[in-house]
């Protein structure tokens, strides 16, 4: 019989070098690493005559050695070398970006950087909305004031205002709705038509416009409960400066409330367009969103206002400047004939194209951050990144890939 190569079966006996078996009643030998040599000299750390490791297990040399503390704990040894993505170095990969946010949850640089982007990137849907909006709130306005202006004295001001802004209102909300539909498709890297963003938000724009009525009397009537007293006490004709200034301190007292109400109800709207969700039910789902993160909510919505603020005064400065060297001469040559001084057509006019300009950056801007600060309570909370990424057609999301059909839209959007 042929022995088989490889290892000796148990108990059988291997040839020597020179080819003589040993003998019968020799032991066993097991396969395993050659004796050091005689004279090696002993492991860096023991006395010499103390036991040594095997042969092949020394300590590396003095200065080789890990320190504590270096390294990984058992199960947590980095990951390969060259992660996905392409990127050198060690880390997770980066988050999937098939819009104008990173599908994770945002930061505030993040957030304002996304909202940037879609009206960069949309801006013929965008900014030509928000033009048209402003062309329209503008001259209502400017109408109304050359209307009556110079005819009603000191209640101008006041007709004009009822005449323009429960229109301006209404294509206000008109133009978030459209807006909010621009953002939801933007997340995911699609391209969308004005006539599409109307079509998806048609059926619930006049849900939007009651939800923001409800909104606005609800704040207005904590504001007017507030001050109840204090109108009251002015009607009854009292004149008691102590109790009118306590009135009045109580009625101050409403705006924090105010404030963090508004703050509570800020998401209703792009629940209300997003998740198809009827009025009160939005209003409860903008609370349940917002609850344990009001400060970061108020933050940043009162960063972007004072951002959208500045841009606006920036834009319409230079006009109302314009339009007052324009009209000074009309302006003083009323106060020299003693009539009633107006405001001259000139200036009225640079400084509606002042306000277009102005509110066409803006009202897209803030638009945009209301939709994206939903969107990041929503993948914080509910993990609304997985889906986004699934419907984008990412393909290691379960999506078609980027060459094929995006997947359905997840709930929401």
């Amino acid at each position: 019989m042929t022995d088989t190569p490889g290892w000796a079966s148990p108990g059988s006996s291997e040839p020597s070098r020179d080819g003589a078996r040993p003998p019968a009643d020799a032991p066993a030998t097991v396969p395993g690493p050659s004796a050091p040599p005689h004279d090696a000299p002993p492991a860096w750390g023991t006395a010499p005559g103390a036991p040594q490791p095997p042969y092949g297990q020394q300590q590396p040399p003095f200065g080789q050695q890990p320190l504590y503390g270096q390294q990984p704990p058992y199960g947590q040894q980095p990951p390969p070398y060259g992660p996905p993505g392409g990127q050198y170095g060690w880390g997770a990969p980066p988050s999937p970006k098939p819009g104008v946010i990173p599908l994770r949850p945002l930061g505030l640089g993040e957030i304002l950087d996304g909202a940037v982007s879609t009206v960069r990137k949309h801006w013929r849907v965008a900014l030509g909305l928000s033009f048209g909006v402003a062309v329209v709130q503008q001259g209502v306005a400017l109408g109304a004031q050359l209307a009556v202006q110079g005819d009603t004295a000191e209640l101008t001001p006041v007709l004009t205002s009822l005449v323009s802004l429960p229109l301006a209102w209404l294509l206000g909300v008109i133009a978030s709705a459209l807006l909010t539909m621009v953002v939801s498709r933007a997340i995911l890297g699609q391209t969308v038509t004005l006539k599409e963003a109307w079509r998806d938000a048609r059926p619930r724009t006049l849900q939007l416009v009651g939800l923001t009525l409800l909104n606005g009397l609800i704040l207005f009537g904590i504001v007017l409960l507030a001050f109840a007293p204090l109108i009251g006490y002015a009607v009854a004709g009292a004149e008691e400066p102590g109790i009118t200034a306590l009135l009045v301190l109580v009625g101050l007292l409403s705006l924090p409330v105010v404030c963090w109400l508004g703050i509570q109800l800020s998401l209703a709207a792009p629940a209300l367009m997003l998740e198809k969700q009827g009025v009160i039910a939005a209003l409860s789902r903008s609370r349940r969103l917002v609850r344990r993160s009001w400060w970061r909510i108020f933050g940043i919505t009162l960063l972007s206002t004072v951002i959208a603020w500045i841009v606006s005064s920036v834009i319409s400065t230079p006009f109302t400047v314009a339009g007052m060297v324009l009209g000074w001469g009309d302006f003083t040559s009323q106060l020299d004939s003693g009539g009633t001084a107006t405001m001259p057509t000139a200036m009225l006019v640079t400084v509606a194209i002042g306000g277009i300009l102005s509110s066409t950056i803006t009202l897209p801007f803030t638009a945009t951050i209301g939709v994206l600060l939903y969107v990041d309570q929503r993948i914080r909370r509910e993990a609304l990144d997985i889906e986004l990424a699934r419907a984008a057609g990412l393909p290691e999301y379960g999506g078609s890939g980027w060459g094929g059909q995006a997947g359905p839209a997840p709930t929401g959007l």
